[in-house]
């Protein structure tokens, strides 16, 4: 029954919020799962009028405007009404498509500049003082794929290395391990990422230097025990030379 459920469960339709890039991908990818993208991609040819078509040729037409219909259920159920008023005489999805790409995805100066802004970032992008891993991977990441989502490609190598060149100076011994005994161009950003959290956790259970000082005092707070207190080399040397010279005086 549950199998039965989840073959005619609805899919789940991204709602279009303003990013367009995030949006036409969402729905891009859905689209295509649906086998609907052929129409918004290459579109169809309505036959003049008086055309006679053969049995095949009318069953592929239908095929068609079927698919053409649902593909355009699922983008009027994508957009706001408020936008789709705006669309007068859209009458296929593909022309549904073509118009939300006008209106949103702006003109080719505008993609390059933002394009130009995020290489910018991606290249200065390096991990801050007390920053955990699993932070610093988010930030990298998301500058990543909105790069990939301009259609600019972002490959795990340049990702992995614009990491290990940027790391705090805590991961040196580590990054050097890696870049020494693994082939960097074939690792993965998930592997990288492992390999680092485990390294953090040697860190944070490591003890300050601050906590190994404070172990070798005694309780007071001062090194060492004993009747005389002293607090540098020249002071533990005069006061034992003071201590030989009373015991000489004593009969």
């Amino acid at each position: 029954m549950e199998e039965e459920n989840a073959i005619f469960q609805v899919p789940s339709i991204p709602k279009f919020d303003g990013d367009y890039e995030h949006w036409s991908m969402l729905m891009k990818t859905l689209l295509k799962s649906k086998e609907y993208w052929v129409v918004i991609e290459s579109g169809y040819t309505e036959p003049r009028e008086g055309t006679i078509l053969t049995v095949a040729q009318q069953k592929d037409l239908d095929a068609l405007h079927l698919k053409d219909l649902k593909a355009q259920n699922y983008l009027f159920q994508s957009i706001d009404k408020q936008i789709l008023k705006t669309m007068t005489h859209k009458e296929t999805a593909k022309q549904i498509w073509g118009a939300m790409k006008r209106k949103y995805q702006g003109n080719v100066r505008v993609k390059k500049a933002q394009l130009q802004r995020l290489r910018r970032e991606f290249e200065i992008l390096e991990m801050k003082e007390g920053e955990s891993v699993t932070d610093y991977f988010g930030r990298v990441m998301s500058t990543a794929n909105e790069i990939r989502n301009f259609g600019e490609e972002i490959t795990d190598v340049m990702i992995v290395e614009k990491i290990l060149r940027y790391l705090t100076e805590n991961f040196n011994y580590v990054v050097c391990s890696i870049e020494e005994s693994k082939d960097t161009d074939a690792m993965s950003v998930d592997e990288l990422q492992s390999s680092l959290l485990v390294h953090e956790q040697k860190l944070l259970k490591k003890p300050s230097d601050d906590q190994v000082l404070s172990a070798e005092l005694d309780p007071t707070g001062r090194r060492g025990r004993g009747m005389v207190e002293a607090h540098s080399t020249e002071d533990v040397v005069a006061v034992e030379e003071d201590q030989d010279l009373i015991s000489i005086s004593q009969p």
